[in-house]
C-alpha cells in the first residue's frame, strides 16, 4: 500500500488545516485508517482512527475536540480537520492503514504542520 499525504503547512496558533492521504495499491475500504504525528525529538503518537466505512473515529487525549478524522473511499482518502491548533501540535503528520486489528508498517513521507504562536 502506497500513502500521499499533503496539506500541512504553516499556520499561526488557533488556525486550521486539513490534511489529505491518498491511499494507492489496495482496496481502501478494506482499510481503517489513522493519524500519527511525531515531532521532534519524540516518539510517534496516535492521532486519530476511522473505521472501514467512517462511522466510527476514535481520539488520541491531546487533540479530542479539536480534530476530526473523515475519509471518502470512492477517493480513497482519508483527511484530517485540524481546529484551533496549538505550537505542541507541531509535527509531522503521517496516515497509516489498518488491515483487521494490525495496523501496516507503511508510513509515507508524511507532511509537516508548524504552529507558530
Amino acid at each position: 500500500v502506497q500513502l500521499q499525504a499533503s496539506g500541512g503547512g504553516l499556520v499561526l496558533a488557533g488556525g486550521s488545516l486539513r490534511l489529505s492521504c491518498v491511499v494507492s495499491g489496495r482496496t481502501f475500504s478494506n482499510y481503517a485508517m489513522g493519524w500519527f504525528r511525531q515531532a521532534p525529538g519524540k516518539e510517534r503518537e496516535f492521532v486519530a482512527h476511522i473505521s472501514l466505512t467512517g462511522t466510527s473515529t476514535y481520539y488520541g487525549d491531546s487533540v479530542k475536540g479539536r480534530f476530526t478524522i473523515s475519509r471518502d473511499n470512492a477517493k480513497k482518502t482519508v483527511y484530517l480537520r485540524m481546529n484551533s491548533l496549538k505550537p505542541e501540535d507541531t509535527a509531522v503528520y503521517y496516515c497509516r492503514a489498518k488491515y483487521g486489528s494490525s495496523w501496516l508498517n507503511y508510513w509515507g513521507q508524511g507532511t509537516q504542520v508548524t504552529v507558530s504562536s
